[in-house]
């Protein structure tokens, strides 16, 4: 087993397997412990947490060659979205601890889940509200580097847009995933990107744009900047 740092992304490595495949992976910042299944190995005496591209958009964003992921070594980074944790927990990896994510959830089922996770790693900090209404959670969040959004709803381009007015760094990146079907049933998907595309450029510049396909469907993974 080899594991080797991607070119590309600080905190973000390759584990060579004994069958010759490659994995993307991430230092295990809690380690021994599991977040969604994922395997762990350990290759002189680092833990490492595979990372599965089916399981996390971010994570099939960088194979599928996007040209910045901004989530790095002491940034603080806000997650709408952050379900049970499982990108959350793998940016927490990638920020360390000198960094710290925010992890907003609408959802009290996956919030227990995500609760579980956040007690193991102290720079994830857990909040229950709806990303729409930004300033229901604003005495909790400071100014971040980072805002990464995986909300499937039909306003999601506003929601990034209203939190990146209220929490982000002139100068930050927002990370958005962009699911089609939550917006248009009845567009193409494509079509669909373009339009929200073009609502984003209007606020912030687009460093880089992904299409999801094969590890998800009618998705899009968007880079962009303030």
């Amino acid at each position: 087993m080899k594991v080797t740092e991607h070119k590309r992304f600080e905190s973000v490595y390759w584990v060579e397997l004994d069958d010759g495949t490659r994995k993307l992976a991430t230092v295990n910042l809690a380690r021994g412990c599991q977040v969604y299944g994922e395997r762990l190995v350990e290759v002189q005496g680092v833990e490492y947490r595979l990372w599965d591209p089916y399981r996390s958009k971010l994570a099939a964003a960088i194979l599928k060659n996007i040209k910045e992921v901004p989530i790095g070594p002491g940034k603080r980074v806000l997650y709408l979205g952050a379900a049970s944790g499982t990108t959350a927990s793998h940016a927490a990896d990638l920020v360390g601890q000198g960094g710290c994510v925010y992890c907003v959830e609408i959802s009290s089922r996956p919030l227990r889940d995500l609760l579980v996770v956040c007690a193991k790693r102290p720079n994830m900090a857990p909040i229950l509200a709806d990303a729409r209404h930004p300033c229901t959670y604003c005495a909790l969040v400071e100014k971040v580097d980072v805002i990464y959004q995986d909300v499937a709803q039909p306003d999601q381009t506003d929601i990034l847009l209203a939190n990146v007015n209220a929490f982000l760094e002139e100068g930050g990146h927002a990370i958005l995933a962009l699911k089609a079907r939550s917006i248009d049933v009845t567009k193409e998907p494509r079509e669909i990107f373009r339009d929200e595309m073009e609502k984003l450029e209007k606020e912030m510049e687009i460093i880089d744009a992904k299409i999801l396909d094969p590890y998800e469907k009618d998705h899009a993974m968007l880079v962009l900047r303030k």
